[in-house]
């Protein structure tokens, strides 16, 4: 790799290091937009949900803008989005305000993201090269979540809108850099009519009720869930058949026959339903229930950063020894471990006890992070790479929604009472989920090994 290629790595990791740095840190900052801007509880939520909806709702659209209209110029655009409104976060006096420019900066993330996973994957051949690359770009993305808690406690014991200004600071430099050293693509022929704006228009409103009804469950009437997911899947219905008739779809149905991108797009949604989940209730547990600060917390979850480094550099290693599914397979197995361990958690657990936990759950997102990506882009061909990296990404995205409100529900149905032994019982009682979707991905990657084991056989 040369010194230019290196360097173009550097800034499109820099960029998902970015948006993994912008999602943790606002669940720090929360309390402290509410003391000011005097939002409810309910208010408040739309800082985090209005992320989701435009990030869950646009990134298959995104992802297929960057094969149709050119990767280069979707990735430069929505950065400039990027910028724009995340600065607009940070001078918001209201409410509403926050809550738009947090929809808008999900939506560029939604195209953003997409085209520069797709950059990767049609820069670096498919094999060990494409595989280091693809890892070092889950790392950063990991890392910035990881590292998000703690730069967000810090950014917050400042002032709340330092949260919004520092990613402005960085997705600035990473814009220049971009300009510089992400190539001019050649003017693209949109075969077939082109973009295919009915079925982009149909998929994105039916992810968007398919968001608004996983995060809003727990706190509307069961009525109004099963009325949202059903227009949804009216919605979705009407996707598929426009997909079928059109000459140039926007999705490829034929894609989803893949197994391999059906298998790393489900240990997807379960990894990051799961780690969403347990970041949920272990939050809650240290700083509502042992009255640590969000400095403190931050610097707990901080362990989950060894990623950071561990996914570059061992995770190729790995791969390239054992196989790519057997990597992902033990990176579930860490999960489970993790939150196994944690299940027993005690009212006055002390860093030490809860260690073990963390370095577990550090290592299962080394191995099953990025691998997922490897799997869900092999030989999918270069005019497709947008789409399939979208799929994975709306996995991503729907997983974390799934986790957070499942959780939510369990918590509001197994806490009895405000004493803090029934508050206990019910962070034990939504513990069981992150372990129950870990478990569920486990046995999907374990079922993926007995099918590909006659095929080793001589």
């Amino acid at each position: 790799m040369s010194g230019r290629v290196w360097g173009l790595l550097l800034v499109l990791s820099g960029a998902i290091f970015l948006e993994g740095i912008d999602v943790s840190m606002m669940g720090v900052a929360l309390p402290s937009i509410r003391a000011e801007l005097g939002m409810s509880t309910s208010a408040l939520q739309w800082v985090v949900s209005a992320y989701v909806l435009g990030y869950g709702g646009f990134v298959l659209l995104g992802g297929r803008a960057a094969d149709l209209l050119g990767r280069r110029r979707m990735f430069i655009g929505w950065l400039v989005v990027f910028v724009a409104f995340s600065g607009l976060g940070g001078l918001a006096e209201a409410g509403w305000v926050l809550v738009v420019a947090r929809f808008v900066t999900g939506v560029a993330a939604a195209f953003l993201a997409p085209a520069g996973l797709s950059i990767i994957t049609t820069t670096f051949a498919e094999g060990p090269a494409r595989n280091r690359a693809v890892l070092v770009y889950a790392g950063a993305a990991a890392g910035g979540f990881s590292l998000g808690m703690v730069t967000g406690g810090l950014l917050t014991a400042v002032h709340w809108r330092w949260v919004f200004f520092a990613p402005v600071v960085l997705a600035a430099a990473i814009l220049g850099a971009a300009v510089v050293l992400i190539h001019r693509e050649e003017r693209r022929e949109r075969a077939g009519g082109g973009f295919d704006l009915p079925g982009g228009l149909t998929l994105t409103a039916a992810m968007l009720l398919l968001v608004v009804g996983i995060v809003h469950a727990p706190e509307v009437a069961p009525r109004t869930t099963l009325v949202t997911l059903a227009a949804a899947a009216v919605l979705l219905a009407a996707f598929v058949r426009i997909e079928r008739r059109s000459v140039a779809p926007l999705v490829r149905l034929g894609i989803l026959a893949s197994a391999p991108l059906l298998r790393a797009n489900a240990s997807a949604v379960l990894l990051l339903a799961s780690f969403m989940a347990f970041q949920f209730v272990a939050v809650l547990y240290l700083q509502e229930l042992r009255g640590w600060s969000t400095v403190e917390t931050g610097l707990a979850l901080a362990v989950l950063g060894i990623d950071a480094v561990l996914a570059p550099t061992l995770t190729p290693l790995l791969v390239a020894r054992f196989g790519n599914p057997r990597v992902l397979a033990a990176g579930m197995v860490f999960a489970t471990l993790g939150y196994l361990l944690f299940l027993p958690v005690g009212p006055d657990w002390g860093f030490a006890a809860m260690l073990p936990s963390f370095l577990a759950l550090g290592v299962a997102f080394t191995l099953a992070y990025g691998t997922p990506t490897i799997a869900a882009t092999d030989g999918v061909a270069d005019s497709e790479q947008g789409l399939a990296s979208g799929l994975l990404t709306t996995s991503f995205q729907f997983g974390a929604a799934l986790g957070l409100a499942v959780v939510s529900a369990v918590l509001v149905a197994a806490t009895a009472g405000d004493s803090p032994a029934a508050v206990l019982e019910g962070y034990r009682a939504g513990l069981v989920v992150p372990l129950v979707a870990a478990g569920l991905g486990t046995l999907i990657m374990a079922t993926d090994l007995r099918r590909r084991a006659p095929e080793r056989r001589p």
